[in-house]
């Protein structure tokens, strides 16, 4: 049987500390939690070894992207079509990220558009995928948390 790993309080503030700041030098990070360069370092290691951290990534200001139409789109699908739909929403470049969920809907899509025009485009697109019988997207206008 595989056990799955489960952080540490240590690890958690850890994860919190990369998600604020992914570049932040292990020195730092050591000041602010508390412990050895030594110990961040093979936690980080660690994260990384059972897939907790799976990369480090940039993150730009929302103005970077003010002419991106960004949105959320929640979609429900059809009985047994959703790994069909989801190996076809998969091709799709303008999805961001493709989260399954419960309730109402079935699957989360993030979009990301350069203009209305594409973004319509898209929408088209993706409720015209047989197996999707409902939708149902949100603008979003301004990140106030990430």
């Amino acid at each position: 049987m595989v056990r799955m790993y489960r952080p540490t309080d240590l690890d958690k503030r850890l994860l919190s500390a990369l998600r604020k700041d992914g570049r932040a030098p292990v020195s730092a990070l050591a000041d602010q939690l508390g412990v050895s360069r030594a110990t961040v370092t093979s936690r980080i290691a660690k994260l990384t070894a059972h897939g907790i951290i799976v990369g480090f990534t940039v993150r730009v200001r929302d103005a970077a992207e003010a002419s991106h139409v960004r949105a959320i789109s929640f979609i429900e699908v059809e009985g047994r079509t959703t790994d069909r739909v989801i190996r076809e929403l998969r091709g799709f470049p303008e999805i961001q990220a493709l989260h399954t969920t419960n309730g109402g809907w079935d699957l989360v899509a993030e979009v990301s558009c350069s203009d209305l025009g594409e973004f319509d485009d898209v929408l088209r697109r993706i409720r015209g995928i047989q197996g999707i019988v409902n939708s149902e997207t949100s603008l979003l206008l301004s990140s106030v948390v990430r």
